[in-house]
């Protein structure tokens, strides 16, 4: 685990073979074990009455979940695939959904000039980008918090690559979901666990609460427990 990649034709591809409906991907947990565990960590922190922007939000699983608890909550992905998933998996759900690049600063400054200030919740985005396009979007979700908003961030922590290494070493190999994230050529990269901090720091992000959280995925080990990856959150504004 020692490269990383932001590689929108290899996202593009993985997502147009995911079944449509929950749970499909090696991340894509109920929102039970996932953002509903997250919520109170940043809740307290979040101004209730900004848009909640869900960056990197694939399928929507967890966009669906967090609509139901702010206003305006709007899921952004590279893959148009992927927002396509998220349509039509919660056709009655009020989040709404677009295409967007978060790398792409035209495209982040349109939406700046759309909603203004923005709370944001990133999962798992940043490990799989090279460090270049890490800064790019930490930079961005600077831009679009602006002076009122929060981003809640959370990565794999160092010790998730032992996990992950163990997982390769089994028998059977790594688990098929995991597997087909490997066969499009998305790879995850190495991140120290002071990565996040300093990125957010060093663009003019402040850390207002951070903490360790378990990442449970849908795969199970072979003795049937449900695999889970250690990681770090980080609450941070202006």
């Amino acid at each position: 685990m020692t490269a990383s990649s932001h590689t929108p034709q290899g996202w593009e591809a993985f997502w147009r073979e995911v079944p449509g409906g929950a749970g499909e991907t090696f991340w894509d947990s109920d929102p039970s074990l996932t953002a509903a565990l997250h919520l109170p960590y940043f809740r307290p922190h979040f101004d209730a009455g900004l848009p909640l922007v869900d960056l990197g939000c694939g399928n929507g699983t967890q966009t669906h979940y967090l609509a139901g608890h702010y206003g305006r909550t709007l899921g952004i992905d590279l893959s148009p695939a992927a927002i396509a998933l998220a349509r039509a998996d919660g056709p009655d759900s009020p989040a709404e959904f677009r295409a967007l690049d978060a790398v792409d600063k035209a495209a982040i400054d349109a939406l700046r000039g759309e909603l203004g200030d923005v709370n944001i919740y990133l999962r798992g985005v940043l490990h799989q980008c090279t460090p270049e396009d890490r800064a790019r979007i930490v930079a961005h979700a600077a831009v679009l918090l602006g002076a009122r908003g929060r981003i809640f961030a959370v990565e794999p922590a160092e010790a998730a690559k032992d996990v992950l290494m163990s997982l390769a070493r089994r028998p059977t190999g790594l688990p098929g979901k995991l597997r087909a994230v490997f066969a499009h050529g998305i790879s995850p990269g190495e991140m120290a666990d002071t990565d996040i901090p300093r990125l957010l720091e060093e663009h003019g992000l402040r850390t207002v609460a951070s903490g360790r959280l378990p990442l449970f995925t849908t795969e199970s080990d072979d003795d049937g427990r449900r695999i889970e990856l250690p990681t770090n959150w980080v609450v941070a504004g202006a």
